[in-house]
């Protein structure tokens, strides 16, 4: 499904990612480990189309993203990926279903149609009764549900983590991480995950290791 061929990054004079060769397939749960500064987070946004590589080519289901303008890749991000970070990202100012909507209405989704399907996620995510409530109103652990959610809303082909579980107490992250396996059951979705969750890591169908800036085996 994603195919990354000989990606590099620097910056200034720091060299980054050093020719990163990657594949991942429909419905995998990748996890991506390695010491800090190795370069996991660099390659995860460069996966996402957050960031442009220096060279090398990202490969959708054959399609080069690294040709489209930035209003066509703005717009193939939007329909085709879902994002989680390690704290959250929700707006504070709007409840939980209107943070889950946001990807949708971006997307020139009709409100009504919007709220009905972001309600559905919310639902499924056990998320029923804190549709209403504010971040300030929620746990972390509901926080980064609702965070899922929002990842979730435009049905995408990945869901790109960074660190999910890093701000969560022991049972939060391991609700949070049995949550992406659920998800992978029931909509066949694909993840990849940042993390220095060994126990996390060592659940995922890959590991890939990283150290300076290349995949180590």
């Amino acid at each position: 499904m994603i195919t990354a061929r000989q990606i590099t990054k620097s910056f200034d004079n720091l060299n980054v990612l050093k020719g990163i060769d990657l594949e991942i397939t429909k419905g995998e749960i990748v996890s991506i480990v390695g010491p800090s500064g190795a370069g996991k987070t660099t390659l995860l946004q460069i996966l996402g189309t957050l960031d442009k590589p220096d060279a090398g080519k990202i490969f959708y289901d054959g399609i080069d993203v690294n040709k489209m303008n930035d209003k066509d890749l703005a717009s193939f991000r939007n329909k085709n990926i879902g994002f989680v970070f390690q704290f959250h990202q929700l707006l504070p100012e709007f409840t939980s279903l209107e943070n889950v909507m946001i990807p949708a209405l971006i997307g020139k989704v009709k409100s009504s149609e919007a709220e009905k399907t972001a309600k559905e996620i919310l639902d499924f995510l056990g998320l029923k009764d804190r549709m209403t409530h504010k971040p300030n109103e929620l746990s972390g652990g509901e926080k980064q549900r609702v965070a899922v959610a929002r990842a979730l809303m435009n049905n995408p082909s990945v869901i790109f983590a960074d660190e999910p579980s890093g701000s969560l107490d022991t049972r939060n992250k391991e609700e949070l991480h049995k949550l992406f396996f659920d998800l992978r059951t029931e909509l066949n979705q694909t993840f990849v995950i940042v993390t220095h969750d060994e126990q996390l890591a060592a659940s995922t169908d890959r590991i890939i290791h990283m150290k300076d800036g290349v995949i180590v085996l």
